[in-house]
């Protein structure tokens, strides 16, 4: 039996790439296309969808939320958030919607980048006194700046040191504190997405870097996630959820 899928920021560039592969997959099918924008059959509102489905999955902006909260809640559905840029308040609102029902948030849905977010982790754990930076690199129109997924991969490593704090960029002729992370954004071009962060002592350095060949990925990954919090109760899950389950 195929899940039906409700495919919030439709219209988007990674909401294009989405539909097609949860049209090509023959386990999954679309029980609506919603954009603001409006299009072929689509509905510019999630709140005028009157049918079933199983699962939302979200790639629209973070204005959106207080909305799709209220249907997921209201229409009992799954929902997968792949948005960023959530304001405090936004947050929230999430939090409090996977009281109700199965919510699963990432700020990345690459596995790759899970995986890069244990290794930080890690990594910062074993070398407790290293001066930690990360760089990020996306395309030349991407909004926010740090990225969602270089604000994700920071809070991960102040998980295990929880006294740094964030410096966006450097200038001026202060000195590095021991105490930070260093948080670089570069936007240029069609860079899909680059994220690396180094781990450096005075006699030695790790590096550890993903790089995104095609955006495709992140629809691959929601919808992985998709399959996945169909069968969960009510809670919140993220990317370590998913590949425990694997």
């Amino acid at each position: 039996m195929s899940l039906s899928v409700i495919i919030n920021g439709a219209n988007g560039r990674i909401g294009k790439l989405l539909t097609k592969k949860v049209e090509d997959d023959p386990d999954l099918e679309i029980a609506a296309l919603v954009s603001p924008h409006g299009g072929d059959e689509m509905l510019k509102s999630i709140s005028e969808f009157e049918g079933t489905a199983d699962v939302v999955i979200d790639f629209s902006v973070h204005t959106a939320v207080t909305e799709l909260c209220e249907f997921c809640t209201v229409n009992k559905i799954p929902a997968v958030i792949c948005t960023t840029g959530f304001t405090e308040s936004e947050l929230d609102t999430i939090n409090k919607t996977s009281e109700y029902i199965p919510v699963f948030r990432s700020a990345n849905m690459s596995v790759g980048i899970a995986l890069l977010t244990r290794f930080a982790k890690e990594a910062a754990a074993v070398m407790k006194n290293c001066d930690i930076e990360l760089v990020e690199a996306h395309h030349n129109r991407k909004l926010d700046a740090p990225s969602g997924t270089a604000l994700m991969l920071a809070d991960a490593v102040r998980e295990v040191r929880p006294n740094v704090h964030y410096q966006y960029g450097r200038s001026g002729a202060s000195k590095r504190q021991p105490d930070e992370i260093g948080i670089h954004s570069i936007r240029m071009g069609n860079v899909t997405g680059i994220h690396e962060l180094y781990f450096a002592t005075d006699s030695q350095t790790i590096t550890i870097k993903h790089e995104a060949h095609d955006p495709a990925l992140f629809a691959e990954g929601a919808i992985a996630a998709a399959k996945f919090l169909v069968n969960c109760p009510k809670g919140m899950y993220n990317m370590d959820d998913l590949i425990g389950a694997n």
